[in-house]
């Protein structure tokens, strides 16, 4: 089987950056210099900088030109000249770095809204904190109203909970501040929920109720539920909450909808990113997609993956699937499915056991047999499959599984260009795999260095070493490496998840796996070619070539040149999507 990649690409490590923010004007009286040049104008002249363009035809330029959407020229300032007519609005990026817009490749776009929109607990430093915070939102909420936050995480608080079982919280503090309120919060990463006693009340959780497949419980000595439920487990303590929100009515919901939408583009814009690859929608989900974009309020471009836990999941396949609506708006030709959870939460499936939990390896949440049946249904509606795995099991499972659908069906899987979302930790002998199966591995170099700290503790230092964050080890064996953050797992900022996987510095000093950083050069790649590359859009984006859409990131500093530590402090000065500026960085 022959599996197409994305071009390679490079760049000059040289230092051109200025503090000066961009000069956006219209250039009146200049002469009509593309007339003289029997060319049209162009719409938008952006000159003056160090565009790196992540085209080997042409690595670096000085200028981009632009009409409608698309770009017709890169190349110096003085051939810009011949597109700049009188009605050009011109950029002057003074010398800092341009690049094509960063292509989020793995985040939950209705989630990062929704979760502004929530108790954000993303910040907490203590389990006091988190107490804290809660007790704040009970101050200013009616009796019986729920609390619902998202964004803890026990394995970066310092100091541990206390008391803890295995590690997680205990509700007695949180239903202590709130004992007449539901409380329900998800964990970081999304695989995890602690919830009140209240609401386990109202979901009639008790020490009878049973484990359900996929998923935990975690139980106190006595047998009793701690208020913390892992993967699968977490539907039995939101049901309440979920029935809760049926006395709503539909205009309420579709207003709340619309305006967790605009708060997640608003803020993927504001980072510079074009694209935002969404891991996971329904068909109502896509509906509202769809009118924002009809309504001409979506500066956003979506690729989206279709969850496969909907209902009838070939018939909403068939029935959603388009590419490029609304001017390249938005694209379904994907479909998403869990193997395993997460690693915070001791979910992630593993060929051993925890380190810090030996008698668990983890959870196949979804059983294999059904992600069987989504690759035939995927393969037969040419559509891509995405799965979940973080755990070196999940990744060997599924690697095998998509093995044995290219070989059944030879000629649909060609060039089909299946993911693995994650791919966090990996056996040896499965990353040369990626490549030979054209597997494209969608990562997140944040996780990196978010995790990095507390990951020896889930798998010792040898498997550590060996298995986790594999970046080096994929690309030199020819596979597709993406990056992405899992927002709002994390913040949805490219910088810092760049920062991940070509640094890999930790907030305590250390790098993790220091043999397996990428280059910057191929960082960037990895927000940008690589990820259109795992969504079959590398012909229309992920460099700055002509012909292709005009989305197009300015940074403040030059993150292919600056010393590492300087990375972070970028910031993006201007978005630009479809030849259209969409944002721009407040400031002088």
């Amino acid at each position: 089987m022959r599996h197409g990649r994305p071009s390679s690409g490079s760049g000059r490590a040289v230092e051109r950056w200025t503090a000066i923010a961009a000069l956006v004007l219209p250039v009146l009286g200049a002469g009509c210099t593309s007339e003289a040049a029997g060319l049209p104008a162009a719409d938008l002249v952006m000159r003056s900088g160090r565009v790196v363009t992540v085209d080997e035809a042409l690595p670096e330029a000085e200028a981009i030109a632009i009409r409608g959407d698309r770009i017709v020229f890169v190349g110096s300032d003085e051939d810009a000249e011949a597109y700049t007519g009188e009605e050009t609005q011109v950029v002057d990026l003074a010398g800092r770095l341009t690049i094509p817009g960063f292509i989020e490749g793995h985040a939950h776009f209705m989630a990062l809204g929704v979760a502004r929109l929530q108790l954000d607990l993303m910040d907490t430093r203590s389990y006091s904190d988190l107490i804290e915070r809660v007790a704040s939102a009970v101050a200013e909420a009616e009796p019986g109203d729920w609390i619902v936050g998202r964004g803890w995480h026990q394995s970066k608080w310092e100091p541990p909970p206390e008391p803890s079982v295995r590690g997680f919280q205990t509700h007695s503090a949180l239903s202590a501040v709130s004992p007449d309120n539901p409380v329900l919060l998800r964990h970081a990463s999304g695989h995890a929920s602690f919830a009140n006693a209240r609401a386990m009340e109202l979901a009639g959780i008790t020490a009878d109720t049973p484990d359900p497949p996929g998923g935990e419980i975690i139980r106190d000595a006595d047998g009793n539920p701690t208020g913390i439920f892992v993967e699968t487990a977490s539907s039995l303590v939101s049901a309440p909450y979920v029935a809760s929100r049926a006395a709503m009515s539909k205009e309420e919901i579709h207003s709340e909808n619309l305006r967790a939408l605009q708060l997640a583009a608003s803020e993927a814009l504001s980072k510079g990113i074009t694209t935002f690859q969404d891991a996971g929608a329904d068909s109502e989900t896509l509906a509202l997609y769809r009118e924002a974009i009809d309504a001409g309020d979506l500066d956003l471009r979506l690729w989206v993956m279709i969850s496969a836990t909907v209902p009838d999941l070939e018939s909403v396949m068939q029935a959603e699937r388009v590419v490029g609506y609304g001017d390249d708006r938005l694209t379904v030709r994907a479909v998403k499915a869990y193997a395993d959870g997460a690693l915070g939460s001791r979910g992630a499936w593993l060929m051993e056991p925890y380190s810090d939990d030996p008698g668990n390896s983890g959870f196949n949440t979804v059983p294999l047999a059904e992600i069987e049946r989504v690759t035939r249904l995927a393969l037969r509606n040419d559509y891509q499959v995405c799965t979940h795995a973080i755990g070196d099991r999940a990744n060997h499972e599924i690697l095998d599984l998509y093995e044995a659908a290219f070989a059944a069906a030879p000629e649909a899987s060609e060039d089909i260009r299946f993911r693995i979302e994650h791919a966090q930790i990996l056996d040896p002998a499965d990353v040369p795999r990626f490549a030979e199966l054209g597997v494209v591995a969608a990562m997140q170099g944040i996780h990196a260095i978010s995790d990095g700290p507390w990951t020896p503790d889930r798998l010792g230092e040898e498997r550590t070493r060996e298995r986790a964050f594999q970046f080096r080890a994929l690309i030199d064996s020819g596979a597709t490496v993406m990056n992405g953050t899992d927002a709002p797992v994390e913040d949805v900022d490219p910088i810092p998840s760049y920062f991940g996987s070509v640094v890999g510095r930790m907030n305590n000093g250390e790098v993790l796996n220091p043999d397996q950083l990428m280059t910057r050069m191929e960082g960037l790649r990895a927000y940008t070619i690589n990820s259109a590359y795992g969504a079959h859009e590398e012909g229309i984006k992920g460099s700055l070539t002509v012909g292709k859409l005009a989305d197009i990131v300015v940074l403040s500093r030059d993150i292919l040149a600056v010393p590492a530590d300087e990375i972070l402090d970028a910031r993006v000065d201007l978005t630009i999507v479809g030849g259209k500026i969409a944002y721009t960085r407040p400031g002088p």
